[in-house]
C-alpha cells in the first residue's frame, strides 16, 4: 500500500470530517504528529463535544493550548462548549449599555442559556482560530466532529451574516443584535480562510464501507456548496486477507473491496490516501506515529480458530424481547457516531413489529441514513425523521398566528425577521423531539439519535426548558408538571440503550456519554456491543491480533460499566432492508 502523500505539500489549515467512527481523531492526530516531528509548530483543535484527544494522547484538555509530552512543537485545544458558552455570554454582557436595568440584563442572561448560544459560541472559538488567534502555529490541524454536526457548524457563518445583516433591532437568543455586529467581519473572515485553497484543504476520512462512502461523497457535495473546493480523501482501515482460506478474512476483505469499487466519480477524482487497517488501538504516540508509517510487522504467526458461541440471552433478539415487555415506550438508541446505532434501531424496531406492536421508527441525526437503512416497508413501522427545515418552517407558522394578532405592520416585521435566526431551528428541534417523547406514552418510539455531541446538545436544551418550566409552572402544579426531561428520567417510559464497538476509543466515549446522562438523572437501559468479530473465528493474523483488544473491551464493559449487556456479532453483508434488519432480532428461543 503506497506511502500517504497528504502531508507532502500541506497547506496551513487541515480539517478531516467525515462520517462518526472512520477514524478522524486518529488520522488528524498522527498527521499533527507528524508535521511536528518534521519541526514544525503545530496546533491541533478538536471541534467535538465528545473528543477523546485526552485519552489517545494522555494529556488532560483545555480550552487553550496545552503541550503534548513527547511531541516538541505540538499543542492541543479541545474548543470546549461549555466553556465556550460561558465565554460568550460573558462578552455579550459587557457590551450593553452600563445604564441598562438588572431586568433587562436577566432578559438577555435568560436568552443565552440555550443551546443554540452554545453552537454559536463554539463556532466563535472555531472563527477567531481561523481569522489571527493562532498566528503563532505553522499549521492548525482540525479535527471535527461527525458530518452532520460538522455541516451546520460550517454553514452558520452565512446564516448569521446574512440575518445580522441591516438589524440592529431587538434581540435574539444570542443577546441584543447590535451587540452581535463584532462577529461579521470574523465569520466572513473564517468562510474565506475555509474557502481558500491555498490555506486551508479538507481532508474527507472515510473507511471501505459504503455508508461511509456515501456520507463522504454527499458531504463533499455540501462543501463544495459552501465553496469548500479544496479537497482529498483519506480511506483508513483498508483490509488485505493474508491466508487465502479464512472465509472470515476473504469476506471482511471482499465487503470493502466492493465498496470501494462502487465509489462515486466525483470522490474517484479527488487525491486520494489509503491507510491500512491496524492490529492495534490508536491509543499512546508508539500507535499513532505508527499509523502513517509502514505496515505492522510484528504480528502472531497463528490464531486459534475457536469459535465462541454466543450466548442466547445476550442477542439483539433477546434485548428486544425484554424491551417489547412493558407493550410502549421510548426507546432511544445512543452512542459514537459510526457505532451502528442507525442499524441498532431499526432492528429494534422491526423485531417489536415482528412482537405484534406498532411502532414509529424516527432520528434526530442531520445526516439521516435511517431511510437508507430500512430501505422499505413493514406494515405497523412508520419511518420519518425529525427534519429542521420543516420543523423550522411549522414553527414559524405556528409562531406568527400566534403572536402577530394585533401588531402593526412594522410589529409584524419584526416578528418575522426575529425568527428568521439560526437559533429559531433549534427551538423547533426540540419540540419535535419533545412531541416524539410524549408520543410514547401510548405507543412505542424507537428513537435513532445523533452522534454523541449533537445528541448532548439536545439534551441540554431538554434541561434548560425543564428548569424554566419549573421556574414559571412549578409552584402553582405541584406534582402535576411532567418536563420531557421527567419522561427520558422515568425508566418507566424511557429506556436507554448505548451503542459501542468493542474497541478502547468507542468504549471510552460510551462510558462517558454514560457519565453524562446519569448527571441529567437518566440511566441508560443497556448496552449494545456491535459488530464483534469474537463469535466468529479467524485465523487471519491481523484480525486475531484485534481480537485480542476486542476481549480487553468486553471484559471492561462487564467489570463495571453495564450489567446489561447485548452482542451484535460481525457480519459478512451490512444489514440494510427489513429482511436483513429482522434477522438480527427473530424471536428468540425463550
Amino acid at each position: 500500500m503506497p506511502r500517504p502523500t497528504l502531508l507532502d505539500h500541506p497547506t496551513r489549515h487541515l480539517f478531516f470530517t467525515g462520517k462518526g467512527g472512520v477514524g478522524k481523531t486518529s488520522l488528524s492526530t498522527a498527521c499533527a504528529i507528524a508535521l511536528a516531528d518534521g519541526g514544525k509548530q503545530v496546533l491541533l483543535v478538536s471541534t467535538d463535544a465528545a473528543s477523546n484527544l485526552d485519552e489517545m494522547l494522555g494529556i488532560t484538555l483545555a480550552n487553550t493550548p496545552v503541550p503534548v509530552p513527547g511531541v516538541p512543537g505540538l499543542s492541543v485545544l479541545n474548543i470546549d462548549p461549555d466553556n465556550a458558552a460561558q465565554s460568550y455570554r460573558a462578552r455579550v454582557l459587557a457590551q450593553m449599555d452600563p445604564a441598562s436595568t438588572d431586568a433587562e440584563r436577566s432578559q438577555v442572561q435568560e436568552q443565552l442559556s440555550g443551546a443554540c448560544t452554545t453552537e454559536i459560541a463554539a463556532f466563535d472559538e472555531f472563527a477567531n482560530l481561523l481569522s489571527g488567534d493562532a498566528a503563532g502555529f505553522d499549521h492548525v490541524v482540525f479535527d471535527t466532529a461527525p458530518t452532520g454536526h460538522t455541516l451546520r457548524l460550517l454553514s452558520l457563518p452565512k446564516a448569521w451574516t446574512g440575518f445580522l445583516e441591516g438589524n440592529d433591532r431587538g434581540a435574539s437568543c444570542l443577546g441584543p443584535h447590535s451587540g452581535l455586529k463584532m462577529q461579521e467581519a470574523r465569520f466572513a473572515q473564517a468562510l474565506q480562510t475555509l474557502s481558500d485553497a491555498a490555506q486551508t484543504t479538507v481532508v474527507l476520512v472515510t473507511r471501505p464501507d459504503g455508508g461511509a462512502i456515501a456520507e463522504a461523497a454527499r458531504t463533499s457535495l455540501e462543501l463544495q456548496d459552501l465553496g469548500l473546493h479544496n479537497q482529498r480523501l483519506a480511506i483508513n482501515g483498508v483490509f488485505h486477507a493474508s491466508v487465502a482460506d479464512d472465509a472470515v478474512a476473504t469476506a471482511f476483505e471482499a465487503l470493502g473491496t466492493r465498496a470501494l469499487a462502487a465509489m462515486p466519480p466525483h470522490l474517484q477524482a479527488l487525491p486520494q490516501d489509503q491507510i491500512p487497517l491496524r492490529a492495534f488501538d490508536t491509543v499512546g504516540l508508539p500507535a499513532l506515529r505508527a499509523l502513517l508509517q509502514a505496515p505492522d510487522s510484528m504480528l502472531p504467526a497463528t490464531a486459534s480458530a475457536h469459535t465462541p458461541p454466543l450466548d442466547e440471552a445476550r442477542t439483539l433478539a433477546a434485548l428486544t424481547d425484554a424491551l417489547a415487555a412493558p407493550g410502549h415506550g421510548l426507546i432511544m438508541v445512543m452512542g459514537k457516531g459510526g457505532v451502528g446505532k442507525t442499524t441498532v434501531a431499526a432492528a429494534i424496531a422491526a423485531g417489536l413489529v415482528q412482537r405484534g406492536h406498532t411502532v414509529h421508527l424516527s432520528t434526530t441525526d442531520p445526516a439521516d441514513h435511517l431511510q437508507v437503512t430500512v430501505d422499505g416497508s413493514l406494515p405497523g413501522l412508520k419511518v420519518d425523521r425529525i427534519d429542521p427545515k420543516a420543523e423550522t418552517d411549522k414553527y414559524i407558522a405556528k409562531v406568527m398566528a400566534a403572536k402577530s394578532t394585533g401588531l402593526d405592520a412594522e410589529g409584524i416585521a419584526l416578528l418575522r425577521e426575529d425568527l428568521q435566526s439560526p437559533c429559531t431551528e433549534e427551538v423547533a428541534v426540540f419540540h419535535a423531539f419533545s412531541r416524539i417523547v410524549s408520543e410514547a406514552r401510548s405507543a412505542f418510539v424507537v428513537l435513532d439519535t445523533a452522534p454523541t455531541g449533537h445528541s448532548l446538545l439536545l439534551m441540554d436544551a431538554t434541561g434548560a426548558y425543564h428548569r424554566q418550566m419549573l421556574r414559571e409552572y412549578g409552584d402553582a402544579n405541584p406534582g402535576r408538571l411532567v418536563t420531557p426531561l421527567m419522561r427520558l428520567q422515568d425508566p418507566e417510559h424511557t429506556k436507554i440503550v448505548l451503542v459501542t464497538l468493542p474497541e478502547v476509543t468507542p468504549v471510552s466515549q460510551a462510558a462517558a456519554l454514560q457519565d453524562d446522562l446519569r448527571r441529567a438523572k437518566i440511566e441508560p437501559y443497556a448496552w449494545v456491543i456491535n459488530k464483534s468479530m469474537a463469535a466468529a473465528g479467524t485465523r487471519d493474523p491481523l484480525l486475531a491480533a484485534r481480537l485480542a483488544g476486542e476481549q480487553t473491551q468486553m471484559d471492561r464493559i462487564a467489570s463495571g460499566l453495564s450489567r446489561n449487556t447485548y452482542l451484535v456479532p460481525w457480519l459478512a453483508e451490512r444489514p440494510v432492508g427489513i429482511s436483513a434488519l429482522s434477522s438480527l432480532t427473530t424471536l428468540s428461543k425463550q
